[in-house]
Formats: structure tokens, C-alpha cells, sequence
């Protein structure tokens, strides 16, 4: 079974930059695809970034297109999410995401950034950004 550690979550000023990781146990054995979601309060759960791994196929919401960045480092069995030029309405919990069976050819990003197919999930860290 996957196993996700998140780390790097905090608190920034708006305009600032944070970088959160998630290793992830069995990431090269059979992880198919990672990604990040986030929840603020009184939101719903959606979708940032997803990542193929292997593939190097990369979807993100577009709230964040040109800010974020998601990526996987296999040496490490890691995922990053590099976000930069923070706002406040990116102030949520993240959650770092594995998907460990399935298809996931010719996955659009509506698929991608959609929590079916997810089998495993981290404990979620706390970003805040201050205006």
C-alpha cells in the first residue's frame, strides 16, 4: 500500500513562495498518477495539480496556471508543488494524492484534477497566505 508524508506546509505573506513535498512509499513500483487538492473552509475539495508519473504529463487548474508547479523526483519517490506568487484565496489545507491502479492514457485535466481514481490520500498540510 502507498503511504504519503507531506511536508512544507506554513505560512507566507501574499506575492511569497512555498514548496510542498510528499514522499510517497512504492512511487515507482506502482504509482500511476500524484496530485495535490486543496480545501478551504466552506469550500469544496478541488483539484491543483496532477502529475503522470513517468509520463511527465502535467495538469493544472486554472487557478493557478503560471503560479504552481508540480513535480516528481524518482530517486526520492517524491512529489513537489512549487507555488509561487501566493494570494490569500490560496490560503486551504492540501492534500497530496496517489493513484495507484487504473488507466490514465489520454487523461485530460478534468480527469486528472478529479478525485476519482485517487486510492490514497496524505494527511493534508496547512498553507496560509496573508495579504
Amino acid at each position: 500500500q502507498v503511504q504519503l508524508v507531506e511536508s512544507g506546509g506554513g505560512s507566507v505573506q501574499a506575492g511569497g513562495s512555498l514548496r510542498l513535498s510528499c514522499a510517497a512509499s512504492r512511487y515507482t513500483y506502482s504509482t500511476k498518477r500524484m496530485g495535490w487538492f486543496r480545501q478551504a473552509p466552506g469550500k469544496e475539495r478541488e483539484g491543483v495539480a496532477a502529475i503522470l508519473v513517468g509520463g511527465a504529463i502535467t495538469y493544472y487548474a486554472d487557478s493557478v496556471k503560471g503560479r504552481f508547479t508540480i513535480s516528481q523526483d524518482n530517486a526520492k519517490n517524491t512529489v513537489y508543488l512549487q507555488m509561487n506568487s501566493l494570494k490569500p484565496e490560496d490560503t486551504a489545507m492540501y492534500y497530496c494524492a496517489a493513484q495507484q491502479s487504473g488507466a490514465t492514457s489520454w487523461m485530460t485535466a478534468i480527469q486528472a484534477l478529479a478525485e476519482r481514481g485517487y486510492n490514497y490520500w496524505g494527511q493534508g498540510t496547512q498553507v496560509t497566505v496573508s495579504s
